[in-house]
């Protein structure tokens, strides 16, 4: 096993694909320490700046007084606590559905809803840009397996309207990942209603970002739980915290209970954690200035990189990428800003496609127009 081991660890260095873990030693905040000194971060997640908030803080040691640190057993054995279940419910009024069921992460989330959904007989539809956990998640429920072109409706209605499955279940990212472009939701809708498919969004990009309120990608467009039966969404990104769920009807939360396998067999979340959503949940409906604040800094940047003649893509969410196309100038670009005290990761296939390897800069509500000011002339030095 060791030389299968090492011939698959040096085929990702000889492949630039190697990865490797930063260390800091700081709250996730848009300055991080590294081995003692500072660097402005342009690659978290955390889009609201919720994650250090000392609301959050007070709320987790509150909860932690109460109920210790682990929940100790699955929901279904005695992990399942009074915080869990408000939280359930608080996360069902925030998505407007009957219900909701926590989750421990959104890749467990979303292995536990689609195979729970749909199998042998049934065929499932993804973007090509979906997230990873919903590919996997689609090949674990063994049901017919079609991936059409991103955001390519028309190819995507031929394959629905070929289809003879006993179930049609279609997926998409509400935000994409890795992009930062939106699903053209509304016509997905159509496409479901005509063709007699169901469909899911991951809205993990989009939960507390997108909308007035931070209702997500349905809230932007719209859209109600009849247009979109099953969401996912995330409470580690927006929301600052850790989780996941899923919203819908009580038929289909109460069928998640019954055969949702990365719900059944996992430990519960930490009650302290469920009790700490909560408050974020308070928080990121109630300050609209964060999202507000966000959008301000997104103009200011694009308008920034426009002048400087740094290439964008066409998206309005806090995921800014900028393509490089090879893997190895990715990693030399990230290097060299690394050098200049900024990190922005390099992101590479898999996890992008081949040749798309790129620069993946995100922003938060908590950055300042003079950190922008210093990515965009670190980047103009070293693209």
């Amino acid at each position: 096993m060791i030389a299968y081991l090492q011939s698959l660890i040096q085929q990702r260095q000889d492949a630039d694909l190697y990865r490797t873990r930063l260390r800091h030693t700081s709250p996730q905040t848009p300055t991080l320490l590294i081995d003692g000194q500072a660097y402005l971060a342009f690659c978290s997640n955390d889009y609201l700046g919720l994650a250090s908030d000392p609301r959050l803080k007070r709320a987790l040691q509150d909860s932690v007084e109460h109920y210790a640190v682990g929940s100790g057993a699955s929901h279904l054995i005695t992990g399942h606590t009074e915080a869990h279940h408000d939280l359930e419910n608080a996360l069902a009024a925030y998505t407007q559905r009957e219900k909701a069921l926590l989750f421990s992460t959104g890749y467990m989330a979303n292995l536990g809803v689609i195979t729970a959904l749909v199998g042998r007989q049934d065929a499932i539809f993804l973007d090509k840009l979906n997230h990873a956990s919903l590919v996997d998640a689609a090949i674990l429920s063994r049901a017919q397996l079609h991936r059409y072109p991103h955001n390519n409706l028309s190819t995507l209605a031929r394959l629905l309207a070929k289809s003879t499955a006993a179930h049609k279940l279609i997926v998409t990212d509400g935000v994409f990942s890795m992009d930062g472009d939106i699903a053209p939701l509304p016509d997905l809708v159509e496409l479901a209603k005509t063709h007699q498919a169901w469909l899911m969004v991951d809205d993990a990009h989009g939960l507390g970002v997108l909308g007035n309120t931070g209702g997500g990608i349905l809230e932007h467009y719209g859209l109600t739980a009849q247009d979109v039966p099953v969401l996912m969404g995330t409470l580690g990104k927006g929301f600052g915290v850790f989780g996941a769920f899923v919203a819908g009807s009580a038929l289909l939360i109460e069928a998640l209970i019954q055969s949702a396998r990365s719900y059944i067999y996992t430990t519960a979340l930490p009650p302290a954690l469920a009790e700490t959503v909560q408050t974020s949940l308070k928080l990121a409906k109630k300050d609209s200035w964060r999202r507000q604040r966000l959008q301000e800094l997104i103009r200011y940047f694009r308008k920034a990189a426009a002048q400087h003649h740094i290439p964008l893509m066409d998206t309005f969410t806090p995921i800014q990428p900028i393509i490089l196309g090879e893997s190895q100038k990715a990693l030399a670009v990230s290097a060299a800003l690394y050098q200049q005290g900024i990190l922005v990761t390099a992101i590479r296939p898999p996890t992008v496609p081949q040749g798309s390897a790129r620069l993946r800069i995100t922003l938060s509500a908590l950055h300042e127009e003079n950190q922008i000011d210093s990515l965009i002339k670190a980047l103009v030095n070293v693209l």
